[in-house]
């Protein structure tokens, strides 16, 4: 695992803010059930020096929690 120097300010798939990002090269393996830490990842597919990785944006339960302008985040909004 590997932590990005450019990594953006807010994850590039659902536009939230994150709590860390790491970068992938080989087996992944996600399990959030019941995670008391993360809600959410986000996995963004990226080319690093032309090798072929993957990103991890973590979400808290706070950076995932509606707000009082829109009920859902825009993620959630869309799996319900």
């Amino acid at each position: 695992m590997h932590v990005p120097d450019d990594a953006p300010a807010r994850c590039p798939v659902c536009e939230v803010e994150y709590d860390s990002v790491s970068e992938h090269d080989a087996g992944l393996l996600v399990n959030l059930l019941d995670n008391e830490r993360y809600r959410r990842v986000c996995f963004d597919p990226v080319l690093v020096d032309g090798e072929a990785r993957v990103r991890f944006y973590h979400h808290t339960h706070e950076q995932t929690a509606p707000t009082d302008t829109q009920e859902t985040t825009p993620v959630d909004g869309h799996l319900e």
